[in-house]
């Protein structure tokens, strides 16, 4: 037997106004909008997710508008002509 990776907390959060619908969507997920939807709390919305050690690709979907992660530096281009924001869990 092989030992398990521990999964890890990772912390998705934007800014955004007030009463939008905001989620993830990413390779962890299926690309589901509907999935991982962030809670909103003094106008950034925000959630945790335990992710096994590897990397990610994903964007943040707001009021149904696809946009990568602006605080996020670590992008890759995507098959549709856009970027994707990538996150690496050590």
């Amino acid at each position: 037997m092989g030992t398990q990776a521990k999964r890890r907390r990772v912390r998705f959060h934007i800014s955004a106004d007030e009463g939008s619908k905001v989620s993830v969507a990413g390779t962890f997920n299926g690309w589901n909008p509907d999935k991982h939807v962030l809670k909103q709390k003094d106008g950034t919305f925000a959630l945790n997710i335990l992710l096994e050690p590897g990397q990610y690709q994903y964007k943040f979907v707001v009021n149904g508008i696809w946009c990568v992660d602006p605080e996020r530096s670590d992008w890759t281009a995507n098959e549709y002509g856009s970027l994707n924001s990538v996150v690496t869990v050590e």
